[in-house]
């Protein structure tokens, strides 16, 4: 389960820059890697899509067992 959950926090992460490319620069890598709507390219967005849906499972997961707000744990920083 520990593989699975790596692979698809990639893919989202791999997802999340692909968009910011899109945004910034009105490039889209997997696109340019594998064609405009390539099998091989819909595939990629697919498998983003699901990683994507599977990362909230954690999600909410952490926020059930009160790890999601590390904010509120992080310690001050010392004063020299």
């Amino acid at each position: 389960m520990k593989a699975l959950n790596l692979a698809t926090l990639i893919l989202v992460i791999v997802g999340g820059l692909n968009w910011g490319l899109v945004g910034a620069f009105d490039f889209d890598l997997v696109a340019g890697l594998f064609g405009v709507d390539s099998a091989l390219s819909n595939l990629v967005y697919i498998l983003v899509g699901v990683s994507a849906l599977w990362q909230i499972m954690p999600l909410i997961k952490a926020f059930q067992i009160g790890e999601a707000p590390a904010e509120a744990h992080r310690p001050t920083p010392s004063r020299m």
